[in-house]
């Protein structure tokens, strides 16, 4: 029996700029350790920029997933049957419901670098948090991954 590939999948990855800011770390590392000696210089260099980059790794490497019945955004996994309607943010609205119109009981899976998001409402009656905040950059396709797989 073969599993059905996820009908949603992906992954905020960090912006360009952050592993220009890693390496340039590691030459602010290097600089330090310049008077030391060229070999520390090279070492601060390459130990610098590898610690930025996987800090800027780590960061960005959040998933966002529809599988079975399930969504899955980063350490979270909610029911599909514990949502309700789904709506698309556009830039001016995602930068409203991350400011001046969050909830602090909402789940929010929050990267300022991108520029669109989706907000899920949580429909169950249990569960204190009332919406989900999902940046992602494809928010079309998020929200009809959740309509089709809760109608399937």
């Amino acid at each position: 029996m073969q599993l059905s590939a996820a009908p949603y999948e992906e992954r905020l990855t960090a912006p360009r700029t952050w592993w220009l800011i890693s390496f340039l770390v590691g030459v602010s590392m290097a600089l330090i350790l310049l008077p030391f000696g060229t070999l520390p210089m090279l070492g601060g260099l390459a130990g610098g920029t590898a610690v930025a980059a996987v800090a800027a790794s780590s960061y960005g490497s959040v998933r966002i997933r529809v599988v079975g019945d399930a969504l899955i955004a980063g350490e979270a996994k909610i029911p599909l049957a514990a949502l309700g309607e789904a709506k698309i943010l556009d830039a001016e609205e995602t930068r409203a419901w991350r400011t001046h119109k969050a909830d602090p009981r909402a789940f929010m899976l929050l990267r300022a670098y991108i520029p669109t998001a989706l907000r899920v409402e949580v429909t169950d009656p249990e569960d204190p948090t009332p919406y989900l905040y999902l940046s992602t950059r494809e928010p079309e396709r998020l929200a009809e991954a959740l309509r089709a797989t809760k109608s399937a």
